[in-house]
């Protein structure tokens, strides 16, 4: 009896990867950050904080207790509350998150392809759209063959960097062939990071005058992360010193605060909340308040700093809070992000301006993968 031949090709998605070979390779940057609901109704919050506050690096609770807990409690009132809170920041466009993320994006993908041509971008959310599932797939299918993961938090937590490594790595097993991976950890201490946070307060501080008071004020984490080795707290604090030295500021003249708690566990301190009121209360009138944790502006920071925070210093006594702006799509945001990539990217033909083929290669490879094509009948 005659046997029938298997083919090696099963599937369109097989099919789809054998043709991403035809390309020649490529480098790629794959930029995180957070997420946002993608409305700001109570309907689209509650899946979004149910995949955020469901990741085990954001809530480190036993899953069955937590399940109950987050499902039986947390979503029902916590949804409706949080989708007032975005509607207050909301746009036209759409979420400032999102906005400023594809801003950002799409000026730093511009100044690549500029000066490095074999390089290829992509922006993901760890939680909400676009996945980074989406975008590896993406890039898997422009044939990138060596791939630098850039989590956008300058400061390393487990509960932001360590899951976007989670997702990443989880994607990857499910690949026959994936990407040569960098992953950048942090970059607070970049001194073109510092240096871009420095003059955007001195800019500010140019336009609206100088403050009693300059407060960085940082997301919280519970302190037992902390004490578990989590190095954000001090990277925080590593981070506002050196802004401040180089805004050559007295001890007097800043502090450093912690925002955003959830729960009833003890969290990094002093709280922000707690700490305005201090402030207004001393005697503190013009007060300035900047994020260095956050690269984009979001809710943490337009709701909670810019609106809540300003009213709560002024009711405590102060005459009036400024927020400073995040980085958001800044030239020196985009300048400092790609200097970055350009170090990490080092010893990769594709981050040295040069192509990692030979045109003579690249020709020869594809009419021998298109060979291969043909007699699996791809074509």
């Amino acid at each position: 009896m005659k046997r029938t031949k298997k083919p090696l090709i099963t599937s369109r998605r097989e099919a789809a990867e054998v043709t991403a070979h035809r390309q020649p390779a490529r480098a790629g940057v794959l930029m995180v950050n957070l997420g946002t609901p993608e409305a700001p109704t109570a309907k689209a919050v509650r899946p979004y904080l149910k995949q955020f506050l469901g990741d085990p690096r954001v809530v480190e609770v036993p899953r069955p207790i937590w399940w109950l807990i987050l499902n039986g409690i947390i979503l029902p009132f916590r949804a409706p509350k949080s989708a007032k809170a975005y509607a207050e920041v909301w746009t036209d466009e759409g979420s400032p998150l999102m906005i400023n993320n594809q801003r950002l994006a799409a000026k730093f993908s511009d100044q690549v392809a500029r000066e490095l041509p074999d390089v290829s971008v992509a922006l993901a959310m760890s939680y909400g759209k676009p996945s980074i599932q989406a975008a590896l797939d993406k890039l898997q299918a422009e044939n990138v063959q060596r791939l630098i993961v850039l989590p956008l938090y300058p400061q390393y937590s487990a509960t932001t960097t360590a899951s976007v490594f989670d997702q990443v790595t989880t994607w990857m097993q499910g690949q026959r062939w994936f990407p040569e991976l960098r992953f950048i950890n942090d970059y607070y201490r970049e001194e073109s990071w510092q240096e871009a946070i420095a003059d955007s307060i001195r800019r500010h501080q140019a336009a609206h005058g100088k403050p009693d008071r300059l407060l960085f004020s940082f997301h919280g984490i519970p302190k037992r992360n902390l004490q578990a080795g989590d190095p954000y707290y001090c990277q925080c604090q590593f981070s506002a010193r050196r802004i401040a030295d180089r805004l050559g500021l007295a001890e007097s003249d800043w502090q450093v605060s912690f925002q955003s708690r959830l729960g009833r566990a003890e969290w990094l301190k002093p709280y922000t909340d707690h700490t305005l009121e201090e402030l207004g209360k001393s005697g503190v009138r013009k007060l300035q308040v900047i994020c260095p944790g956050f690269s984009i502006d979001c809710l943490e920071t337009l709701e909670e700093i810019a609106m809540e925070g300003a009213e709560e210093f002024i009711e405590a006594g102060g005459e009036g809070l400024q927020y400073i702006p995040s980085l958001n799509d800044s030239d020196d945001h985009v300048a400092a992000l790609y200097a970055l990539c350009r170090k990490h990217g080092q010893g990769w033909p594709e981050f040295e301006g040069r192509s990692a083929e030979s045109e003579a290669h690249v020709r020869t490879r594809l009419e021998q993968t298109d060979k291969a094509a043909v007699a699996l009948n791809l074509d």
